[in-house]
């Protein structure tokens, strides 16, 4: 699968090496230009290379959002061809102070999907510690597996990002549909930053 991933820190970094390793094609861009990825790209392998965004969008079929909050109208509203591109949206609503920001009633998602129109949007990827996504991936069937909730209105979208999280050596869980259940993926939710397992995480969900 052809993977963009705009946003090259910490979650950007580690997912975009995972999804190589996983045996996918991942083209990494950032605000900087693709000359600031080079060591990063060498360091993943022939699997990567470094792009501009609006080239990461155009030659992918799955695109993850990871940049700070504070820089997503600037990093994605110039880029066109969302149309039908499945976007796994890892952003976290925090101000340039690491603060939550307030977003009224809306979730931080809502506002992602405002800026990707036409594109099948997927939350996922934002509860789980960099480190813990970087090294802490098993087999399928493995026991202490640590779990990652899914939630999106397109089921056709979500079960790809299931099968993608379940290739990288997590389990994926259903969380339901954009809003809702994006709402129990946000910061300061009982499963957010949470190193537990499918059941565990399912139970937490049931009573958020």
């Amino acid at each position: 699968m052809q993977i963009g991933i705009l946003g090259s820190g910490n979650i950007g970094g580690n997912a975009a090496r995972a999804f190589a390793q996983a045996g996918h094609h991942v083209r990494i861009a950032n605000s900087r230009g693709p000359e600031t990825l080079q060591k990063l790209v060498d360091e993943i392998g022939p699997n990567a290379e470094a792009t501009t965004p609006q080239e990461a969008v155009d030659a992918s079929d799955v695109v993850l959002i990871s940049v700070p909050w504070t820089k997503r109208e600037e990093a994605l509203g110039e880029i066109e061809g969302w149309d039908d591109k499945i976007v796994i949206d890892a952003m976290n609503a925090y101000t340039e102070d690491f603060e939550i920001d307030d977003l009224g009633s809306k979730t931080s998602t809502e506002f992602t999907r405002a800026l990707v129109p036409g594109a099948r949007v997927v939350k996922a990827f934002n509860t789980m510690f960099y480190k813990r996504l970087a090294g802490e991936g098993k087999p399928n069937g493995a026991k202490d597996r640590l779990a990652m909730p899914v939630a999106s209105d397109d089921p056709a979208a979500k079960r790809v990002v299931m099968d993608l999280i379940d290739e990288i050596g997590f389990d994926p869980v259903d969380n339901g549909d954009l809003v809702e259940g994006g709402r129990k993926q946000q910061p300061g939710s009982p499963i957010y930053n949470q190193p537990i397992g499918a059941k565990e995480m399912r139970d937490q969900l049931a009573r958020a």
